[in-house]
């Protein structure tokens, strides 16, 4: 079971919540785009290789480890494409690994920020609240007051 956090990001990156706001649905689109990228991205890598002379990019494994580890740029620098066409697939993995990460980085940046300013809100609401009980308390007095013939200490 996972803790209420995930399931709650796993629920809106899968679109179980109706409604979802634009940074979230363009968060989960990317990463899809993403996965698919490196499934693709590994299987044309693969075929760019294939025969080339001090490829290392020898089998769909290595090169979709090869993918994972260029998509979230870490670059062990273990496997590597040696031709042309390999490192044409390797920076289209590169810049939509980048991308995808920054939006999700982006999306989880705006959950916290909207958290905080409805938190906000809802404190602003509560003290505006108070303020116009205690008005209408004071109004109530002054009523009481008035009505019993009670004069204030100014008075």
């Amino acid at each position: 079971m996972l803790p209420g956090f995930l399931t709650r990001a796993v629920e809106l990156l899968l679109g179980r919540e109706g409604g979802r706001p634009l940074h979230l649905k363009a968060a989960g689109g990317a990463t899809a785009v993403l996965a698919v990228v490196m499934l693709l991205g590994s299987w044309a890598a693969l075929a760019a290789e294939h025969g080339a002379p001090r490829a290392n990019l020898t089998s769909y494994p290595r090169a979709l480890w090869w993918s994972i580890e260029t998509a979230t740029t870490v670059g062990y620098g273990d496997f590597y494409p040696v031709t042309f066409w390999g490192r044409v697939v390797g920076a289209v993995v590169m810049v939509v690994g980048i991308t995808t990460y920054g939006m999700v980085t982006a999306a989880i940046a705006t959950w916290f920020v909207g958290r905080e300013q409805r938190r906000h809100q809802l404190t602003h609401r509560a003290h505006e609240m108070a303020d116009e009980a205690a008005l209408a308390l004071h109004e109530r007095f002054d009523r009481l007051e008035r009505m019993l013939g009670v004069k204030g200490d100014d008075d």
